[in-house]
């Protein structure tokens, strides 16, 4: 008592008495047993009731404030009914609000009451005050009586043609409310839905849209009308509204407009070009692209006024924008809701888990979304275990090639975190790793044998279990490590990992012939005393002994009698399965009797008998890790039933796409005014320029882009050609100009160059049209809508800002690049806002995309310490390291495009092995060009490059002309990551293009260095275990000598040679050139012409790929 009195005395005087009350209780008939806290204090409530029924309004106020206080605390205040209902008339505000917050409690209770303040509420709902008529249909709603219904729908009707949109929008909930107190009002309230659904207040939207999605959500013909409406209010309402929505808007263009995925499957078909292909083919294929997919204007307003709330502060209204464009988007624009998912990282861990589960599922289907944010996923100390573990399938869900060794470093660190659920759970992300990436599956099944060794029994029981999967995969070749987990079993108690060790045994017991029966005979000694799971493993491993090795004996130790005799398999067997016939688990006596009546023969034996072999010894399929987020995705992102992974309530689907579209006709508004006002939204090219544009500058690039573009239209060839160049040149300095625009100071000459970039972007897309990979982006008439204009001109400042961001690029370069990169730029594009709209996101080094690298000028040899940096890995603090330069070596050339595909353009390419001009990063590849015709060939380029995410290309200069019979070589730098990826590209000249490839080999991706044969053993034995990489070949006699293995490993990678004392090592050394990863060779000369060739790095893929690559190398004769 004397906690609670502390804790009341606290909260104000009139506290005391309270307590003072409640601690004696008055004993009243009808409740003889009630007790201190839930009875009713007759003194109390009658001090109470005279307070109410005070003439002061500060009595009644005060008394209402207790009264509300008891509610809050659980106390029950039905008694005071009558007395409250009686100041529902009370001209105090206050009061009011705290009288209706009584009846809402109270009025399902006390029906009978509540019926007698109906006709205040009435009254009420006429009264001049806007907030207490709201409060009055607010309270009436809750009065759940179903007899008041008539009275609650009319109120409803009156209230949704209010002056106030505060009050129509307590009209919209109310709407909610009768509906579930009596369904059968549907009809009538579609009805004030429908009216509603026409207002133009931000106020009502959010709360109408959610009254129609609880009580009609298929009448979507309610919307056709108010569709571009709420598209264009979406970003003035309130955040609550916003989200409801997204997500209606979701739902209805799913079924009104065609897919946008088709684009991706259109180019995929059209991308290769024929060689022998007509002009007329050629121009009926352009023709069909044009025509199979065109963007709906409607769809298109709905995404462009969706991504300016990419910027919201609320979590939710981000994560409903970027599940529509999940949706609805087009693939190759949906990676602008990336940064604002990664942004979201940074909330409460509760919202963290919830987008984190949307980006699990939207990494499995579209990897390249998130690769650039990879280290953003890095797992915290500080992360509770739930955040970790998405963290962590995400991380898997993005492994590849380029980045497993990142990967595979951290998850090291992570298998020794003291969350042991967490460690179990990076060893099963490694597993899948090994299963998805073959490059590093045996390196990661060597890091796990390594984990077996480990002091924590749960790491080791979860090695198990997945090495166990692994070897599934590929049993021939390790039974080496079968053997090595059969000895751990001693060791070993977690059951799991018992059982899946003697599974293993078991299924490849002919592999062991001499170590399984011997499991067999231990684990038979402690058959009563083992789990039922690892009984049952042991149950299958004596049948399959019975059956292929039999007559194998074994020492058997008898402790009743000392003395030792063997045993053979068949005995032990039987020995196992009669301790089985009398175990507790009924699960363990059928499966025992099972076994018996199957390997076993007898006279009761049945058919079955026969093929006992084939039943136990069957081939088993390997069993396949995948994403728990695999089947995800039938739900939509973003809602309780895709976090739960199970349907919810009120989960509505979303809809196919339709096969046909829908008459968009439907969605026009007949009411002049409504299309005057609505215009510029509609696609009408206005004449004159508005003098506001507040709520978006992509609606100003759209009407000044509609105006140039009519005004301009007449113009001869002449200047059209004089436009384009003077556009592509004034690119880089015009790219802030759309920015500038929106301030009403702007300047007639800004103006003026931000009018002809946009022209000349305009005229050129039409030529653009005949290129197939390009139509489909562009393919619009400019009269359609204001919104192909608008797209255009959003690529006009795409490109220029791309351009200017890409310092190493030539001036031709730029300006040829303008119009031909516009499909390549896209993606890029919708990252790039503007810098009034930057303002509003964190400027973080992490987010800094992979994929649009700025080439900084440095020096040609990387300082180790900087590369060491770069990897976030110490490789060593007084290593002498120095970067040299190769032998000389015979270049192999490779064909880069052969004359005939070229319509007498040849062109080869070698890697010249020299230190780039280009930057530190780029590869240098010369590239030879041939003019196989009689007919000079002019402006030799390269066009439209397409590149995996992170790989640049630094173009050579345009070659302006090729004489008859000339060849001419130029030098092209290439930054390939650190993978094999293929670079594609058009090499183009002035009537043509031809799509090329250049792929390099591993040898090529290296820098040769030098270093003491010390500092070589000291890095090395800091790369090992997962790590290092080695096999044996077989060298002939002749070809062991020093000078042929340095010329041949030499001529194979661009390795350097490190000094060696002892003759029969032979040791090279390099760094990758992306990264600056040390890449350490050994061949190792042994007895009977082998040898052992061992690399050690840490990019285990790429040391993988070099050991496959070096072996025939060195193994030939």
């Amino acid at each position: 008592m004397s906690g609670n009195g502390l804790t009341y005395s606290e909260q104000g005087g009139e506290a005391a008495p309270e307590l003072a009350q409640e601690a004696a209780p008055t004993v009243t008939p009808s409740a003889p047993t009630a007790f201190g806290l839930f009875s009713s204090d007759t003194k109390k409530n009658e001090d109470l009731k005279q307070m109410l029924e005070s003439s002061k309004d500060s009595a009644k106020l005060d008394a209402m404030k207790r009264i509300v206080e008891m509610i809050a605390k659980g106390k029950n205040a039905s008694e005071l009914f009558p007395a409250v209902v009686k100041n529902v008339a009370s001209k105090n505000i206050e009061i009011k609000k705290l009288v209706y917050v009584y009846l809402m409690r109270y009025a399902e209770e006390q029906q009978d009451l509540a019926l007698l303040s109906i006709s205040t509420f009435q009254r009420a709902l006429k009264d001049p005050n806007q907030l207490i008529r709201a409060s009055a249909l607010r309270v009436l709603s809750s009065i759940r009586v179903p007899i008041i219904v008539p009275i609650m729908m009319l109120a409803i009707k009156e209230a949704s043609s209010d002056l106030s949109p505060y009050v129509r929008k307590n009209a919209a909930h109310a709407i909610q409310k009768l509906y579930s107190l009596d369904p059968e009002q549907k009809e009538m309230l579609i009805e004030v839905i429908e009216k509603l659904l026409k207002d133009r207040s931000t106020l009502v939207a959010g709360s109408v849209v959610m009254a129609f999605e609880e009580v009609c959500p298929d009448r979507i013909d309610l919307i056709h009308k108010n569709y571009r409406k709420l598209c264009n209010l979406l970003v003035d309402v309130e955040e609550w509204g916003q989200v409801v929505i997204i997500h209606m808007l979701t739902r209805y263009a799913r079924t009104q407009f065609l897919s946008p995925w088709k684009v991706d499957e259109v180019v995929d078909e059209y991308s290769e070009n024929n060689f022998y292909e007509s002009d007329e083919e050629q121009k009926e294929k352009d023709q069909k692209l044009k025509t199979i997919y065109t963007m709906d204007p409607d769809h298109r307003l709905l995404l462009r006024n969706t991504k300016p709330l990419l910027q919201s502060r609320n979590a939710a209204v981000v994560m409903a924008v970027a599940q529509l464009y999940w949706h609805l988007a087009p693939k190759s624009e949906a990676g602008i809701v990336s940064k604002s998912l990664v942004r979201l990282l940074r909330s409460n861990r509760e919202v963290q888990y919830i987008v984190l589960q949307n980006i699990a599922t939207m990494s499995i289907q579209r990897k390249g979304m998130f690769e650039p944010y990879l280290k953003s996923f890095y797992v915290r100390s500080t992360d509770p275990t739930m955040i970790k573990t998405l963290k962590l399938e995400i991380m898997t869900n993005l492994a590849n090639e380029a980045n497993i060794s990142t990967l595979l470093r951290e998850f090291q660190t992570y298998v020794k975190s003291q969350d042991k659920q967490f460690a179990a759970a990076t060893i099963q992300a490694i597993g899948r790793c090994a299963t998805n990436i073959t490059e590093v599956t045996d390196t990661c099944l060597n890091g796990l044998v390594c984990l077996l060794s480990n002091r924590d029994e749960i790491v080791v029981a979860e090695s198990v279990v997945v090495i166990k999967k692994l070897l599934q995969t590929q049993p021939a070749h390790h039974g080496e490590i079968i053997k090595h987990m059969a000895k751990l079993l001693d060791n070993i108690m977690v059951p799991v990992a018992r059982a899946s060790i003697l599974w293993l045994i078991g299924e490849y017991c002919e592999r062991v012939p001499k170590i399984a029966p011997d499991v067999l005979r231990k684990t038979a000694k402690s058959f009563t005393n083992e789990d039922d799971l690892v009984k049952l493993q042991i149950l299958n491993l004596g049948a399959k002994l019975y059956l292929t090795n039999s007559k194998q004996l074994v020492g058997w130790f008898d402790s009743v009698f000392p003395i030792s005799f063997y045993l053979g398999t068949k005995l032990l067997t039987q020995y196992v399965l009669n301790l089985s016939k009398y175990d507790q688990s009924y699960d363990i006596r059928d499966r025992t009797r099972f076994i018996r009546q199957l390997i076993v023969p007898n006279e009761k034996s049945g058919a079955l008998s026969k093929y006992a072999k084939k039943i136990f010894l069957a081939q088993k399929p390997a069993p396949l890790l995948e994403s728990p987020f695999k089947d995800r995705d039938h739900f939509q992102l973003g809602t309780l039933s895709h976090t739960l992974n199970s349907r919810a309530t009120g989960y509505l689907e979303l809809s196919d796409w339709p096969e046909v579209a829908p008459d968009p006709s439907v969605r026009n508004v007949d009411v002049a005014e409504s299309a005057k006002e609505w215009t510029g939204i509609l696609g009408k090219p206005k004449n004159e320029k508005p003098t506001e544009k507040f709520y978006s500058e992509s609606e100003e690039e759209e009407d000044e882009s509609a105006s140039t573009s009519s005004s301009g239209s007449g113009s001869d060839s002449e200047s059209e050609k004089e436009d384009k160049e003077e556009g592509s040149t004034d690119e880089s300095s015009g790219s802030s100009s759309p920015s500038e625009e929106s301030s009403d100071s702007e300047s007639d000459s800004k103006e003026t160059a931000a009018k002809k970039t946009c022209r000349a972007v305009n005229e050129s897309d039409s030529q653009d049209i005949k290129k197939k990979t390009e139509g489909i982006s562009i393919k619009r008439s400019t009269s359609s809508s204001s919104d192909t204009e608008c797209t255009s001109s959003d690529e006009c400042s795409s490109g220029s800002k791309s351009e200017s961001d890409s310092k190493s690029d030539s001036e031709s370069g730029k300006s040829r690049n303008a119009t031909s990169n516009k499909k390549e730029e896209k993606p890029v594009q919708d990252r790039k806002t503007s810098k009034n709209q930057d303002m509003f996101l964190l400027d973080l080094n992490d987010f800094c995309p992979v994929t649009t690298p700025v080439a900084v000028p440095t020096a040609a040899v990387l300082s180790p310490s900087l590369a060491a940096d770069l990897e976030g890995l110490s490789l060593s603090s007084s290593s002498v390291i120095d970067v040299t330069m190769q032998v000389s070596v015979p270049t192999k050339t490779h064909e880069l495009l052969h004359r005939m595909s070229g319509k007498g353009l040849a062109a080869h390419y070698h890697f010249s092995r020299q230190p780039s001009i280009f930057g530190d990063r780029m590869v240098p590849v010369q590239v030879t060009v041939t003019n196989t015709t009689d007919q000079k060939i002019e402006n030799i380029h390269i066009g439209e490059k397409k590149l995996p995410p992170g790989m640049r290309m630094h173009e050579f200069n345009p070659i302006e002309c090729l004489e008859p019979g000339g060849s001419i070589t130029a030098t092209m730098g290439i930054d390939f990551c650190d993978s094999t990826q293929t670079a594609s590209f058009q090499l183009c000249t002035k009537d043509d293009h031809f799509n090329v490839n250049i792929q390099p080999s591993v040898g090529e991706l290296l820098l040769p260095v030098t270093m003491s044969e010390k500092d070589f053993k000291k890095e090395q034995g800091m790369l090992t275990g997962m790590n290092e990489t080695s096999t044996t070949i077989a060298v002939a006699p002749p070809n062991s000598t020093r000078l042929v293995i340095i010329e041949r490993v030499v001529k194979a990678a661009n390795l350097g040679v490190v000094p060696s004392g002892q003759d029969n090592i032979h040791r090279f050394a390099a760094k990758t050139m992306h990264s600056g990863s040390l890449m350490l060779v050994t061949v190792e000369l042994k007895e009977s012409s082998t040898a052992q060739l061992i690399i050690n790095t840490e990019k285990t893929v790429i040391g993988s790929v070099l050991l496959r690559e070096l072996k025939p190398v060195l193994s030939q004769g």
